[in-house]
């Protein structure tokens, strides 16, 4: 794949793959006839993993200015477990029935659903690395440290991960809805 459209160093969608998304601008999704409950509820999920993320960059940053309290290492095992289970199962979900049910719709974009796999193989490493930081902190909590060093460091993990996650969810968003609006496709 072309380094320029790697999750870790573009910008967007390529242009020859904004076809469907400058017809579609996001702003008017929800009042176009084939946006439905369900890309309403896919729309919802990527809104809660951004939500999910934030709040462990900002409980992190808190635990690093001494404002988190003794709750810090539970909740930060707590939501990254769940974060971590969740956006696993829901690419696993998008890459085994979404995008091949999408794919064939449109010739003109069907490479953006090699660029979305080729995203959810990065961000595996990602999701690891994110659980393995996550378990230093947990560790160095557990042994009574305030695991500030290990602490700085997750929270430049959280970031990274934030800003490719991002990339990709907005990326993702600007393929499939675009589809369904074009083509009513039904996602179920």
């Amino acid at each position: 794949m072309d380094d320029k459209l790697t999750l870790d160093s573009r910008t967007g969608l390529p242009d020859h793959l904004r076809v469907l998304a400058d017809r579609y601008p996001r702003e008017i999704w929800r009042g176009h006839p084939n946006f439905n409950e369900l890309t309403a509820f896919w729309l919802d999920r990527h809104l809660m993993f951004r939500q999910v993320m934030d709040k462990l960059i900002a409980d992190t940053q808190a635990h690093l200015d001494d404002k988190a309290g003794p709750r810090y290492g539970a909740e930060l095992s707590r939501y990254t477990g769940f974060f971590l289970q969740q956006l696993h199962g829901h690419h696993g979900i998008e890459d085994a029935h979404y995008f091949p049910q999408f794919k064939p719709l449109d010739s003109r974009v069907a490479g953006a659903f090699d660029l979305l796999d080729h995203d959810h193989h990065a961000l595996d490493g990602h999701i690891h690395a994110l659980a393995g930081h996550t378990n230093t902190v947990l560790r160095a909590l557990q042994q009574g440290g305030n695991a500030r060093d290990e602490a700085g460091v997750l929270l430049n993990q959280h970031e990274g991960f934030r800003r490719f996650l991002d990339r990709h969810l907005t990326d993702e968003e600007e393929v499939i809805v675009p589809l369904v609006l074009e083509y009513g496709a039904d996602m179920a």
